[in-house]
């Protein structure tokens, strides 16, 4: 199971993960191949595939060139049920508890129970929390929602704990595509101190020193995209971090 090693709080060893989030519209046969090498050379532990809005027809292939050429478990990262798509390892199945728009806390997951109950997917039920990150992202817009203001951390342990409550398994906090700045550090923080869950944190993380408040706040995977497809290096900085995580953990052992 793609997850495996990714455990609740109370029985996790403080291992990191990393997660590289692939927009099948932003890559090509050639950039995806490209990343695929970077992956295997620096290691990444889950391709997110998707997007808050798919206007080609490329995931299929991608999710293809992904399978034929890496054994990185590959994860749907879905705006809807039309991107359910069963080449993958498993999905996101996103509820979005930071906002009142019911489409996406349950309408979407109606419509797409049937489909996801006769797929091989493993199904991870994960509360999303979109955070305000100085400006508007897709992922607000087409939600038709209202982040969390990024200086109130309180709000998204309340909202964060709410999701554990009602048996979702792990949380994302994310900034958006685009997002200006990351996820505060804070907020992270109280998020981690609040849930048992794994907490997945991503938007806005294009510096390494970034990646690290992130990890130190308490993130158990730290999930990048925009930046990548912008500058394929940056994966073996983030990579190396978490290397470097991992590694310190195993020598305190």
């Amino acid at each position: 199971m793609p997850f495996k090693n990714l455990r609740p709080k109370k029985h996790i060893s403080g291992r990191k993960h990393f997660a590289v989030l692939l927009d099948p519209d932003n890559l090509n046969e050639a950039s995806c191949l490209n990343l695929l090498s970077l992956s295997e050379t620096h290691q990444v532990d889950f391709f997110f595939v998707g997007g808050s809005l798919i206007t080609s027809k490329n995931q299929a292939a991608i999710i293809q060139l992904i399978k034929e050429n890496s054994d990185i478990p590959v994860i749907l990262f879905p705006s809807s049920s039309l991107h359910i798509d069963n080449q993958a390892d498993g999905i996101l199945l996103l509820s979005l508890i930071s906002g009142r728009n019911p489409e996406f806390l349950i309408g979407q997951h109606v419509i797409s129970a049937p489909i996801l109950k006769a797929s091989q997917l493993n199904i991870y039920p994960t509360g999303y929390m979109l955070v305000d990150t100085g400006r508007q992202t897709t992922a607000s817009y087409m939600s038709g929602t209202t982040p969390i203001p990024h200086d109130k951390p309180a709000i998204a342990a309340c909202t964060a704990m709410a999701g554990e409550m009602l048996g979702l398994k792990y949380m994302y906090l994310d900034g958006g595509s685009g997002a200006k700045e990351p996820v505060s550090s804070e907020m992270i923080a109280a998020v981690r101190e609040a849930v048992d869950a794994p907490v997945i944190v991503g938007g806005g993380i294009n510096t390494s020193q970034k990646a690290k408040a992130a990890l130190d706040a308490g993130a158990d995977v730290i999930v990048v995209g925009n930046h990548i497809e912008k500058n394929p290096g940056f994966l073996a900085e983030v990579s190396n971090l978490i290397a470097s995580y991992n590694v310190a953990l195993d020598v305190h052992r």
